[in-house]
């Protein structure tokens, strides 16, 4: 079975750009968690690509089969959720699985994975910095950034429950702090045969 690691932070500090370039290493074999929603696809979206699409009335008869790891609904009807059957058949195709999820997600699926599950918490130098970085990105409307950085200071709490901290202050140091973590953490896998 393959390991797992979890990445949460809050909007704005810089995780995705860190796990792109974790996603850029072949040999750590890394392959996204593929989630399940149940919005409609859009555009080119394929079902069992870029998400599973469901209906709300499936997503909720899941829920109440326990089929879920984490799930959100983010608004009334509006469902995504990762299926403890998807994360098991890519892990025992030998992928290492990457979560990129909220906060509440993450420490659910550490909570069910224990040691399997690597957890990392991207954190930003600071509040203010991380306002800073919202409003250079120029995508959002002030309101907007403003219960960003409000979700971020109750985000920043859950810190202390995930295995690692970064701290971004640095990205390409926040990068190579990262990649080290995680080669870390798979290297130390008794290998099964």
């Amino acid at each position: 079975m393959g390991k797992l690691i979890i990445f949460s932070a809050p909007s704005g500090s810089g995780k995705s750009t860190i796990i792109n370039s974790l996603l850029e290493h072949p040999e750590l074999n890394l392959a996204f968690s593929i989630s399940a929603t149940s919005r409609p696809p859009r555009g080119t979206e394929q079902n069992g690509v870029e998400y599973f699409f469901l209906t709300p009335e499936e997503f909720q008869t899941k829920i109440e089969a326990d089929e879920f790891l984490e799930y959100e609904e983010v608004y009334p009807g509006r469902f995504y959720g990762t299926l403890k059957s998807q994360v098991e058949v890519q892990s025992a195709q030998g992928q290492t699985v990457i979560f990129d999820v909220d906060v509440k997600g993450g420490v659910n699926i550490k909570k069910f994975y224990g040691d399997r599950a690597l957890s990392v918490f991207i954190q930003p130098p600071s509040i203010e910095e991380l306002r800073r970085r919202l409003e250079k990105r120029g995508t959002d409307a002030p309101e907007v950034i403003d219960s960003r950085v409000q979700r971020a200071d109750f985000e920043l709490g859950y810190a202390p429950l995930y295995d690692v901290v970064i701290v971004n202050d640095d990205l390409q140091k926040a990068q190579a702090e990262a990649l080290a973590v995680v080669q870390n953490f798979l290297s130390d896998e008794t290998t099964e045969e």
